[in-house]
């Protein structure tokens, strides 16, 4: 920001378990900054952040949202993210470009999934972490019980309240500063217990406080806030803070609070780049990531950059570090929400918009010059939930493939594949909200309806034993006929898909038409005989056969390989295989029960059980036929305070009243066709 150093910004991203409260908190700051004139609500749907109409319908976070204000003589960039799992992947990009996490926690229900959530990501990117317990106003708010709960998980001597309530629920009035300020009388005991454990904290955090610490000499007002930033830095400490965004309680003390002891963008953090690493210290060329694309119906594409070193200026050239592109910058581009305000410059911690990139993608980096470094890729969970698309009007197809393209440039946790064995297009995302977000953005976007139905799962066949067929082809016409004679034998192969040997002696079928033997036999491996399903490991051996002279050709013997493949595989006992999904669930313990029994009903196997922070894990395995709808009664029995993740393990044999149905419906759709 043109007249405003890296010193006096602060960039921090606010994330948390969905309905906690982050976009009231978001929406508040901007009105207590002046950034606004009136307060936005999500129950009206005015919010600032949430002003996209999937949001104002739902009423909830989908997308995260880069908002900006003034505070006193500071800039502060932040973003509002969601807090549905569904939408894990915009909150782990936006906190993977903020120099602060502030975790928002709800003062009645304390932590949940989305807290634990917000934590593990920022700590895997080793960025600060901050917690404002909001909603100290209601009925069931509890500061003691909720700061207890987070010390109990995350660390009594790192979770510290740099301000405390005073009162709560009805009685909820203000809030307290721990270090300096007045105390009432009944919360002076506490108080300096929390003091107590800063002081301890911030003297750690370097020598030269540490000595005058232990020797009894008071740490001026500076020292104290210097001590407090590196102890946020370094994650020594996380300042607890408290209020009732819905009630402008508190408000103002998180945002001076951002002031003494938010990381500046220039503080010297190191982030990962593809190879090394960036020392963030204001110094150098431009360097920034792209954390958010999106396709506005207006301006086209609109890329979100956060600055992490040097200067980028409007109307200039920045390189595509990722792909060796020239990109022209246009415009540099503020954004509250629908707002849009232009800027010459944008330094270290800023969010800025640019539109109309032509080769610049999300993740991608921009540099000012053209041998930049280039950010670290992230990983995103595997997709828990899967669909079938169908076009609703013929002749869309090539729209819905164009659309959801476009549409999954826009998000990493988005897959779609075109299943070459089902001849399905299947759309892939973290939840059935997701999915549901995704048609409703195809439709109001590229103006095309699909109807959505449960994948067919990609089953195999295989052998249980060995078996041999001999199989002649002979077809005579008036010309040259055709010839060919082929002895098969296939064996069980457990180590390999697919293994083919040449046993033939003496020349009965000549080496150069032994290729067309096996090219027959892959062929045939396609469309099993049971369910017309790939069949996998399996070694196929031609041990002998017959030609002719004239008749035989590379096309015989093919379809010679092809009629022994399939008499050897009706006598070598072949059974229907289905693949088998990992499943990693983390819950509340209190849903242990429906959870293990619900595993059941789906023939899952519970292979053992663990914690993670106050949450239960707990690992199975499960036939991914039984899985399709497996986020939907997850979300149901845990009142959607679980989730999972999912991952291929292995093909196992299909139980034998299963097998049988799914060879009864494929007779079935076999004779309808016909």
């Amino acid at each position: 920001m043109k007249g405003v150093s890296p010193d006096r910004i602060r960039n921090f991203v606010i994330a948390g378990h969905a309905g906690c409260g982050k976009t009231t908190l978001s929406d508040r700051l901007l009105f207590k900054a002046g950034a606004v004139s009136r307060a936005g609500s999500v129950a009206d749907g005015s919010s600032v952040s949430d002003f996209r109409a999937e949001e104002q319908e739902r009423r909830c976070s989908i997308y995260a949202s880069p908002l900006h204000c003034s505070w006193k003589d500071h800039h502060y960039f932040f973003v509002d993210t969601p807090g549905y799992a569904d939408f894990f992947g915009e909150t782990k990009l936006a906190i993977r470009s903020a120099d602060l996490v502030l975790i928002v926690v709800d003062a009645a229900t304390g932590i949940d999934m989305g807290t634990i959530r917000a934590w593990k990501t920022a700590r895997q990117f080793g960025i600060p972490r901050a917690i404002f317990i909001n909603g100290m106003d209601k009925e069931q708010a509890s500061f003691a019980n909720v700061l207890g709960a987070l010390q109990k998980t995350f660390g009594a001597s790192v979770c510290v309240p740099v301000v405390v309530p005073v009162g709560e629920k009805a009685s909820f009035s203000g809030v307290a500063a721990v270090l300096g300020g007045a105390v009432p009388a009944a919360l002076s005991e506490s108080v300096e217990l929390y003091r107590t454990a800063l002081m301890d904290t911030i003297a750690e955090s370097d020598e030269a406080l540490m000595n005058k610490y232990l020797e009894g000499e008071k740490l001026t007002e500076a020292e104290v806030a210097k001590g407090l930033t590196q102890a946020v830095l370094s994650g020594g400490i996380v300042p607890v803070l408290a209020g009732s965004a819905g009630q402008d309680i508190g408000i103002a003390e998180l945002l001076d609070a951002a002031i003494t002891f938010f990381p500046k963008p220039n503080a010297g953090r190191t982030v990962t780049l593809a190879e090394g690493e960036l020392v963030c210290n204001g110094e150098g060329d431009g360097a920034a990531f792209v954390f958010k694309s999106v396709n506005d119906p207006f301006v086209g594409q609109l890329a979100y950059l956060r600055v992490f070193t040097g200067v980028f200026r409007s109307d200039s050239e920045a390189f595509n570090t990722a792909n060796g592109s020239k990109e022209r910058i246009g415009s540099l581009l503020y954004v509250n929400g629908k707002e849009q305000s232009a800027t010459e410059e944008a330094g270290p911690g800023e969010i800025v918009a640019l539109a109309k990139l032509k080769n610049t993608r999300l993740m991608d980096t921009l540099a000012t010059r053209a041998n930049g470094r280039r950010f670290a890729h992230l990983d995103f969970p595997p997709p828990t939930m899967s669909y079938a698309v169908f076009a609703v009007k013929q002749g869309e197809d090539e729209k819905i493939g164009t659309g959801l393209t476009r549409l999954a440039e826009e998000d990493p946790t988005l897959k779609m594949e075109r299943n070459a064995e089902t001849r399905e297009t299947v759309l892939s995302g973290l939840g059935d909200q997701h999915v549901q977000n995704v048609i409703h953005r195809l439709k109001s976007l590229f103006k095309v309806e699909v109807e959505l139905k449960v994948p067919k799962v990609p089953y195999r066949e295989t052998i249980t034993s060995t078996g041999s067929c001999p199989y002649r082809h002979k077809k005579q016409t008036g010309g040259r006929g055709q010839f060919a004679e082929v002895h098969l034998r296939l064996e069980p192969l457990p180590t390999a898909e697919f293994e083919f040997a040449n046993e033939v002696v003496g020349g009965n079928i000549p080496r150069n038409f032994i290729p067309a033997v096996e090219k027959g036999v892959v062929e045939a491996m396609i469309d099993g005989p049971l369910a017309g399903c790939k069949v996998i490991n399996v070694k196929a051996v031609v041990y002998d056969g017959k030609y002719h002279d004239v008749d035989s050709s590379e096309l015989a013997f093919k379809i010679a390989a092809r009629g022994a493949f399939r008499g050897a595989m009706k006598l070598a006992r072949a059974i229907l295989l289905e693949p088998i999904m990992t499943l990693k669930i983390v819950f509340p313990e209190e849903y242990m029960g429906a959870i293990t029994g619900d595993l059941n009903s789906r023939r899952g196997r519970i292979l053992g059980m663990d914690r993670e922070e106050s949450l239960q894990v707990l690992n199975a395995e499960i036939p991914l036929a039984e899985v399709f709808t497996y986020s939907n009664q997850l979300r149901s029995m845990t009142q959607g305070r679980g989730t999972f993740e999912m991952a291929f393990e292995r093909y196992d044999p299909v139980p034998t009243n299963v097998a049988q149905q799914i060879q009864a419906e494929r007779a079935r759709k076999t004779e309808e066709e016909e």
